[in-house]
């Protein structure tokens, strides 16, 4: 098998599709021979086959990462590093729509939607290249006889494995700080969303990225993934994905050269309204919380918590809104909705449906395939949902929300607690002084008033409780991928003692 094939997507036509694996700037078979199908979540069937990396493959890759952290990124300067990451950002922007097209082929996700990701990708790619050379440490003034200062430097080599959700925009948000502190990386895309990694992997060799600096393989996670999370040569892992395969990163780091580690998991997240909020702007708000991605998203809104006076009319108004949303080809131009990303992920969510079915949760809209083809569910919204209910419990990851009544404020912040997550939470109000004190009490790494999915590159994102470790985005972002160091100079000539 060839390490490029000819495609074509409905928006951009024909185009040549790396499907090698990444390493040492150059497009290369696996090793073992091994090949696996991504399939177009709107059709069901194949696209291509890339190739895939396993323990062998990993090995080589991590040598190459290796050896240029040691001998030609150190060397780098933190301007140059930032030139990179910049350049890298314009190719983005000049190869928005191809990236955006191969998105929605492998993906599934809309391709407006797609687009603004793309955006975002350069966004962040640029944000962190204006880092580079300003990462700086300080000196600190202990006593007159020493002379001691702190220096920011890079942990050396970083795998990072990114989800098949926001593809794309996952491997700018790794990348991005991983490189302006001096890095280098391996990064594992999903088994489900292969092709724009590897396009993107394209313009890091156009940016004039050394070789070995940055390498992008194509696997499963319990080979390639498990390879890198436990290699001895890895120096810090970093992980976008559910809680539980979080677990598996962190004990095979810890069973390793204990390699530092963060992790960006999963979240049940509360959507409040309270009963002064304006109820049309909130439910556009909580329309975009759960179904925005196709509900395929770690801080998704899917438990929304309504303030008992204005609960019926907001959910005979939010009904009528879900209805709104077109579902169908990810290419058309009012698509909103695209399919589930995979058969798998199909069957997962509508055995969440079925779930709430029998414990007795109302359905007040959806809940059914929506056509006959693709891995298509229709926006699902329950009513008469219970905290002990599964739907509202455990993480679905699809387009499905439970909605519940709360009394007063402190009801609401007890209701948007009890959850194991702690991922995002929202709240819809027009009392600036509820807006803060709630926000303040609900356990979430981001709490969103009167809005709801608004990330931006300079905005902290991560979890509290079992969502997650560290921080991506933003300056915080920074601190993942490098460690401090400490120098004393001792100034006068009097010995010790």
């Amino acid at each position: 098998m060839s390490v490029t094939a000819t495609l074509e997507t409905p928006q951009t036509g024909k185009y040549e599709q790396p499907t090698g694996l990444f390493i040492n700037n150059e497009f290369v078979k696996g090793v073992d021979g091994k090949t696996f199908e991504t399939i177009n979540p709107a059709t069901e069937k194949p696209i291509t086959s890339v190739h895939e990396a396993t323990e062998k493959d990993v090995d080589i890759a991590v040598s190459a990462a290796r050896k240029a952290f040691e001998e030609t990124w150190r060397l780098v300067t933190p301007e140059q590093r930032g030139k990179y990451l910049a350049k890298l950002a314009d190719l983005f922007e000049q190869n928005l729509e191809q990236l955006a097209a191969i998105e929605s082929l492998d993906n599934g996700k809309a391709f407006t939607m797609a687009k603004a990701d793309i955006g975002n990708c350069a966004g962040c790619l640029r944000y962190y290249g204006g880092w580079a050379d300003k990462i700086e440490g300080k000196v600190i003034d202990t006593n007159a006889d020493t002379f001691s200062y702190t220096k920011q430097e890079p942990i050396g080599v970083c795998a990072q494995i990114i989800p098949w959700n926001f593809p794309l925009l996952m491997w700018a948000w790794k990348i991005g700080p991983a490189i302006a502190c001096g890095n280098t990386v391996i990064l594992k895309s999903a088994e489900q969303t292969p092709l724009g990694a590897l396009y993107a992997a394209k313009l890091v060799k156009e940016a004039g990225f050394p070789p070995g600096v940055i390498n992008i393989l194509s696997g499963f996670g319990k080979i390639a993934g498990a390879a890198l999370s436990s290699h001895m040569d890895v120096d810090k892992v970093a992980f976008t994905g559910s809680t539980v395969v979080g677990r598996q990163v962190m004990k095979a780091a810890a069973g390793s050269n204990l390699k530092k580690v963060t992790l960006e998991l999963g979240g049940k997240s509360p959507n409040i309204v309270f009963k002064d909020a304006d109820i049309d702007n909130a439910i556009s708000w909580v329309n975009f919380g759960i179904f925005f991605n196709h509900g395929q998203c770690c801080c998704a809104g899917s438990r929304v918590y309504v303030q008992e006076e204005i609960y019926d009319k907001f959910v005979e108004k939010f009904k009528e809104r879900a209805q709104k949303n077109v579902v169908g080809d990810p290419f058309a131009a009012d698509t909103f909705q695209g399919p589930q990303v995979s058969q798998l992920q199909y069957d997962r969510i509508m055995g969440y449906i079925d779930a709430g079915k029998k414990e007795g949760a109302k359905i007040e809209t959806g809940g059914e395939r929506h056509g006959k083809e693709g891995y298509f569910i229709q926006p699902t919204i329950f009513s008469n949902v219970s905290s002990d209910m599964k739907i509202m419990q455990e993480e679905i990851f699809g387009p499905v929300c439970s909605i519940a009544k709360f009394k007063d404020e402190a009801e609401a912040i007890r209701l948007g607690n009890v959850t194991t997550y702690g991922l995002a939470a929202a709240v819809h109000t027009s009392s600036i002084n509820t807006a803060i004190r709630v926000s303040n009490a609900l356990r979430a790494g981001t709490v969103w008033v009167n809005q709801y999915n608004m990330l931006h590159h300079q905005l902290p994102f991560g979890g509290y409780k079992e969502s997650g470790i560290g921080r991506e985005l933003g300056e915080a972002a920074l601190a993942n991928y490098s460690q401090t160091k400490t120098v004393s100079i001792r100034l006068g000539d009097a010995l010790f003692g």
